[in-house]
């Protein structure tokens, strides 16, 4: 706690797309004003990074935007994951990589001799840099002498929160994130991070509401912002997602957190069910409790699907698409989600169909790989969608009807922003969730998923 008193919270939000600065009403968790920008990608050497710069310039003009226009009194942060700082003393080592760069894959046949088994980290064997832990390794084997430079791994919530307050701290919810770096049931650093020699490099764990310190004279100085003003260690993203329900809804519930991924989380669910093959994983929520977690690249497949469109799809559109046999099929993202191995195709006459039974096929097929993924990761008993998809009224009724559960659709379009938000404990409003969406019916449905289902390669 802080004897400050919070009435607003900018949330430096971090997403692999786009960049966000959201103010909140910290009693009525009710958003004021919000700032973004694209994530970009410097694609030149040493290897495709992030603009950090760019960003940094960013949330500087944007506190200072936000602290005229209405006075900011605490900063949280949230990121995506797979992605962490090499730090150098007090600046960065190397660029920070990008998750996508397919380079970190020429040292996987060394790099699969040391991960640790799926039984002690819950985390699968993924392409490209989505495993942390390769990343590290790559950068490790390929630019050696920067390597031992080394001093410090600051996952990326926190390496914002270090440029905000000069304190280095860890924290589970980024390490928990299927970087084979963190064992969820022993509560620890993974067998890797030992037999490696990296545990040093990681600073203290800390709690992602801990308030590490506040922001000093030369932030305050650039942003007028008050100098004690304080900043949270910060989380995950997709565990932001789930702290507002935390506590709030009664196990086991799923909350479908959706961006560029579309991750499905099940609080309260077990990690029995999860497949290694099949982009199934724990993550590790604010608390370090494991939650069995399946995903697919949802956002990034809609925009490969539909580009820039966003129909109004009414039940006739999802009826014809059902009568006439069109399908979907997985994957338009190679090598991850339920089926990684599927190359996305259109089985039916894809050109046949006017837009809006386009975004018809392309909710079904959304809503089939959401029932997927919450097989994996044991359905809950609610359903809650936070995010974009929480605006699609046809993929929530279709999910509705495919699982036989209530679907909430989020009232806050930025889910993860909210979450991180409450990182402050602060005196809120309690969580009222939106009426259930009414299920779509369609007698035919059921078959037309087994259908769907068998025609995946």
């Amino acid at each position: 706690m802080t004897k400050k008193k919070i009435k607003h919270i900018a949330v430096i939000d971090i997403g692999k797309t786009n960049a966000k600065l959201v103010l909140f009403n910290a009693e009525s968790q009710q958003q004021v004003a919000v700032l973004s920008r694209a994530n970009d990608v410097i694609d030149t050497a040493p290897y495709p990074h992030y603009d950090i710069d760019g960003l940094w310039q960013f949330m500087l003009d944007g506190l200072a935007e936000l602290h005229a226009a209405h006075t900011i009194d605490g900063i949280s942060i949230t990121t995506h994951g797979a992605t962490a700082a090499l730090i150098a003393g007090d600046k960065l080592a190397m660029p920070i990589l990008d998750y996508e760069f397919d380079g970190v894959e020429a040292e996987f046949a060394d790099y699969d001799d040391l991960r640790p088994e799926f039984s002690e980290t819950l985390s699968p064997k993924l392409p490209i840099g989505l495993n942390l832990a390769a990343q590290i390794y790559w950068q490790s084997r390929r630019f050696k002498d920067k390597f031992t430079d080394v001093t410090d791994i600051l996952m990326y919530p926190q390496y914002w929160a270090w440029r905000l307050t000069g304190v280095k701290a860890s924290e589970v919810t980024s390490l928990g994130t299927h970087t084979d770096l963190w064992s969820p049931d022993a509560g620890d650093f993974s067998s890797l991070v030992n037999g490696q020699n990296w545990r040093s490099f990681f600073p203290p764990v800390r709690k992602a509401s801990d308030i590490l310190d506040m922001i000093g004279n030369e932030i305050a100085q650039q942003t007028g912002l008050d100098k004690d003003t304080p900043v949270v260690c910060g989380i995950h993203d997709s565990n932001a997602s789930l702290l507002p329900y935390l506590g709030a809804v009664t196990p086991p519930f799923s909350v479908i957190s959706s961006g560029t991924w579309t991750i499905h989380m099940t609080v309260g669910g077990s990690t029995a069910g999860l497949d290694a093959a099949r982009d199934s994983l724990a993550n590790v929520d604010a608390y370090g409790r494991a939650v069995p977690t399946a995903r697919f690249m949802g956002g990034r497949e809609y925009q490969v699907l539909m580009g820039d469109e966003n129909p109004e799809i009414g039940a006739e559109d999802l009826d014809y698409i059902i009568e006439h046999g069109v399908y979907v099929l997985p994957s338009f993202v190679a090598g991850v989600g339920a089926f990684p191995d599927s190359i996305g195709k259109w089985v039916g006459d894809e050109n046949a169909l006017n837009i809006k039974q386009r975004g018809a096929a392309v909710a079904l097929y959304l809503a089939l790989m959401s029932r997927q993924c919450l097989a994996l990761a044991e359905c809950g008993e609610t359903l809650i969608v936070e995010g974009p998809l929480a605006k699609n009224t046809r993929y929530l009724s279709i999910l509705s009807a495919l699982s036989g559960k209530p679907v909430h659709g989020s009232q806050d379009a930025t889910g993860t922003s909210v979450g991180a938000s409450m990182l402050f404990e602060t005196e809120t409003a309690p969580l009222e969730l939106s009426d259930a969406v009414k299920p779509y019916v369609n007698s035919q449905l059921n078959d037309y998923a087994a259908k769907w289902l068998s025609l995946i390669d």
